[in-house]
């Protein structure tokens, strides 16, 4: 009985122990629509966009982007994406009037990271073609989730600023300079410890990130530097946690306890049977 009891109370620390990264493990099943409340911004963005990748629009997640050009024009704009995140970016078109378009118009969305590199979507609809009655496109993209680190030759997505552009590619040549209106967001969703990985970053990639000394001179003149521009409200996480630390400490408890059960079995199996005083 006592050796039932021991067990027992093994898998009921070790159910107690996976429980707590229990959440982490059902986030990491595929969904094309975020949860909202995930992500780090809130309010208003930025109301123009940039026509190239140093003039992009600096907006947060949870953020609305907004902005007026004319068809043909190179959008740009850019957000932080931090280790474990993984964005997803949309994007809304409103497109001119029908009466004034001539036929149907392709739309597209590009992300590049911190080192413009293009990065892929898992998911999603990059690009889109409105018929010529259409009023809007809709467009997104769910990237991969953002590691702590990766090789050299690896192109996974690292944390630091990531790059919007948004353009049309096939439409018309009559349609071309035809006013339009972009809403752009992103949400982002927390992976945790499934994509986590060992090394970190010395420091996120933000193009055109000041030095120390220059971030400090900065801050003593009242300027706000590219760092604090580009970074999540919250600041950047160091990317050394994660909740992959709770099933190692989780398995390493079942191990020890399984240790200790089979002992405490095979030393109860293996005592000599008693035998009674002869009369």
């Amino acid at each position: 009985m006592r050796t039932v009891r021991m067990l027992a109370t093994a898998a009921l620390a070790g159910a107690a122990l996976l429980g707590l990264a229990g959440p982490a493990a059902l986030a990491d099943s595929p969904s094309a629509t975020p949860d909202p409340s995930a992500s780090a911004g809130s309010g208003a963005g930025p109301t123009e966009a940039g026509t190239t990748f140093r003039t992009a629009a600096r907006f947060l997640p949870g953020q609305q982007a907004t902005a007026q050009a004319a068809t043909g024009d190179y959008l740009y704009w850019v957000f932080p994406a931090d280790t474990g995140q993984r964005p997803t970016v949309r994007a809304t078109v409103t497109l001119p009037d029908a009466a004034l378009r001539h036929g149907p118009a392709t739309w597209r969305i590009d992300v590049y990271d911190g080192l413009r590199r293009r990065q892929p979507c898992m998911y999603g609809m990059q690009s889109r073609t409105a018929p010529k009655e259409a009023a809007t496109a809709e467009l997104a993209c769910v990237l991969r989730p953002v590691r702590a680190s990766a090789d050299a030759w690896a192109n996974d997505p690292l944390p630091g600023s990531y790059s919007v552009r948004l353009t049309v590619t096939g439409l018309p040549e009559e349609d071309l300079g035809q006013p339009f209106t972009a809403r752009i967001g992103v949400d982002t969703v927390d992976k945790g410890g499934a994509y986590a990985t060992d090394g970190s970053l010395g420091a996120p990639l933000v193009p055109g990130a000041t030095t120390a000394d220059q971030a400090e001179a900065d801050e003593e003149a009242g300027r706000r530097t590219a760092v604090e521009a580009a970074a999540p409200e919250d600041g950047w996480s160091s990317g050394w946690w994660s909740d992959r630390w709770l099933w190692t400490a989780a398995g390493g408890i079942l191990a020890a306890l399984a240790g200790i059960g089979g002992y405490v079995l095979t030393r109860g199996t293996g005592r000599s049977p008693r035998v009674p005083p002869a009369v």
